[in-house]
This record gives C-alpha cells, sequence and structure tokens, in this order.
C-alpha cells in the first residue's frame, strides 16, 4: 500500500491596499460569507485571539461542502496557517497558509498556498480537488482585492440590521414555519415560486421569486444551514439582486420564560457602481441603504408575523 502524494497548489494577487487591511479581511472569518462568494457559512467553534478552530460551509465545484479548519494567526508576520481536522472526501488532508507582504505602504500581495492527499491518490478525484481549488481560490483572490481596494468606504457599503417579533406560541411550531420554506409560495405572499433541494439533510439550496412593493419580481438563489436544535437557519444569497454583491443572513427563535423571541438578521453588501441604475441618476449609496433595509426589512417581518400567526394559531387548535 502507498503513500498518498502531497499535491500543492500556489495562487498570488496584487491588490491596491495596505497590507494590514488585507490581513484583517482574511482574518475575519466569520464575515467569509460576506467576502467571498464561494463561502456559505463559517461556524467560529473557538477561539483565543491566535488560535481558532472554524467550521465551514461552501461550495466547491457546483456542490455544498463542510468540514472543520484549525488555523493559527500571526498578525505581526502576516500569516495564518490552517489545517482541515476533517476534510470533506475524496480530501485526506488539507494544509496551507495565507500570507500578506507588503510591496510598498499602499500596495500588497497576497499568496494562498494549499498542500493536500486525496484518498487513494485516485487521479480523478486529484483533478477534482485541484479544480475546486484553482476555481474557488481565484474567485476568493479576486473578491477580496476589490473588497480590500474599497476598504475606506467599507463601513458605508456594508449594511448590517434585525427585526424581531415576540411569539406566545411553541419554539418548535415558529421553527417549523421557517424550515419549512417548500410551502412558503402558499404561505407567505412575496414568495411568487420557490424550487427546493435538500440532497444533505439540513443543508437547503432555494430558488426563489420575490415580488417587491413595485409589482416586479426578483429571482435569488440561496442556500440556508439549518440548526434546529439551536432554533438557527442561516443562508447566503448566491446570487443576489443588481444592488447587492453579497447578502447573508440567519433566523433564530430563542425561547425564555414568557414566551418566543424570533429574529431575522441581514448583512448585506451593496454594489456601489450599481446604485444609480437601480434606483435612478443621483442616487446615493445612503439611498441604497435606505432602499435595501426597507425591502429586506419589510418582507423579513412579513415572514416573521406570519411566523407567529402559524404558531399561536396552533396552540390555540390545541
Amino acid at each position: 500500500m502507498t503513500a498518498e502524494r502531497m499535491h500543492t497548489t500556489a495562487h498570488h494577487v496584487d491588490v491596491a491596499a495596505p497590507a494590514g487591511v488585507v490581513y484583517g479581511l482574511i482574518a475575519d472569518t466569520p464575515s467569509w460569507p460576506r467576502y467571498f462568494p464561494p463561502n456559505v457559512h463559517v461556524e467560529q467553534l473557538e477561539f483565543d485571539g491566535v488560535s481558532e478552530r472554524l467550521r465551514m460551509w461552501a461550495t466547491a465545484n457546483g456542490r455544498i461542502r463542510s468540514w472543520t479548519s484549525s488555523r493559527q494567526l500571526s498578525p505581526r508576520d502576516r500569516r495564518i496557517v490552517f489545517r482541515q481536522d476533517t476534510p470533506a472526501a475524496p480530501v485526506r488532508s488539507m494544509l496551507g497558509t495565507w500570507s500578506v507582504d507588503a510591496v510598498d505602504a499602499h500596495t500588497s500581495r497576497l499568496t494562498l498556498l494549499h498542500d493536500f492527499t486525496v484518498e487513494g491518490d485516485d487521479p480523478g478525484d486529484t483533478a477534482w480537488v485541484e479544480q475546486a481549488l484553482d476555481t474557488n481560490s481565484r474567485v476568493q483572490l479576486s473578491s477580496l482585492r476589490k473588497i480590500a481596494e474599497s476598504w475606506q468606504r467599507l463601513d458605508e457599503l456594508v449594511l448590517t440590521f434585525e427585526d424581531s417579533v415576540r411569539v406566545r406560541g411553541g419554539a418548535e411550531l415558529v421553527y417549523d414555519f421557517l424550515y419549512r420554506v417548500a410551502d412558503w409560495p402558499e404561505r407567505v405572499p412575496h414568495v411568487a415560486r420557490l424550487d427546493l433541494t435538500e440532497d444533505q439533510p439540513g443543508v437547503q439550496v432555494v430558488s426563489m421569486d420575490t415580488t417587491t412593493a413595485d409589482g416586479s419580481t426578483h429571482t435569488t438563489k440561496s442556500v440556508r444551514v439549518c440548526f434546529p436544535h439551536a432554533g438557527r437557519i442561516v443562508y447566503k444569497q448566491t446570487a443576489t439582486p443588481a444592488l447587492m454583491t453579497a447578502h447573508t443572513g440567519e433566523w433564530s427563535v430563542v425561547p425564555d420564560e414568557t414566551g418566543v423571541s424570533v429574529v431575522s438578521q441581514h448583512s448585506v453588501m451593496l454594489r456601489a457602481e450599481a446604485v444609480e441604475a437601480v434606483l435612478g441618476p443621483g442616487a446615493s449609496v445612503s439611498d441604497a441603504r435606505r432602499y435595501v433595509r426597507e425591502a429586506l426589512g419589510r418582507n423579513s417581518l412579513t415572514t416573521l408575523e406570519l411566523a407567529r400567526r402559524h404558531a399561536e394559531s396552533a396552540v390555540r387548535m390545541l
């Protein structure tokens, strides 16, 4: 029996931004789904300021993959070493390094290295992993370069908010309403069409047509990761409306002594260059923030209210 061969890939990008800014973005793993198109969700399981352990969900060659990783952060060297603790098949081992080198005060070079082995060193599996790494690495570095080069506007372009309602009913009933997204076209007025695939339990791929207040329809695609025991559903839109480059969110059901709070959280990265095309000549990013806040909040509150009625009606029937 022969040992699996180690394979190596390397990707680089030059960024017109200070090295500290670039390092800060790659160190901020909870925000990766907002920054990096392939990343769906990151759960930070442990973190002590230097070492962290993560559970990650991401797309790879069109599939949703999940694994846990450990990372060692070295901010002084602007270097992060990572290792997948439980790789997703066919990967047997995966480790690598993010490193940021300052070219000058305003320019840096970001390097991403991967070393991996594949179970049985199968050529087809090796080619599949190499393709996934190459595609995702190029997309990640391109996205990070664009975000880093807009770092002075990042606070303006990122919008995070939440809405909530109180429910006098069981948390399980509320969660059931939110989980059964396939039923939303019959239950939620602004959902005109919805297609659902759930090949892995608790990982839902959703394509949905949503009707806006002006009567127009937007098609979005999302991946939802469900945590029934924690009363949480996190999601990322993998196809967003023109005004957004990224949209992530979470539905959470929080019981207490007097009832249940159900919360909808949103985090959005706005596409500055699309503001006038969508909202009209002279529109600003501030206008886009208000528009997105109102549109997403209106739909969220509608869904939350329907979840409340569903739970409270079931309680009354019992």
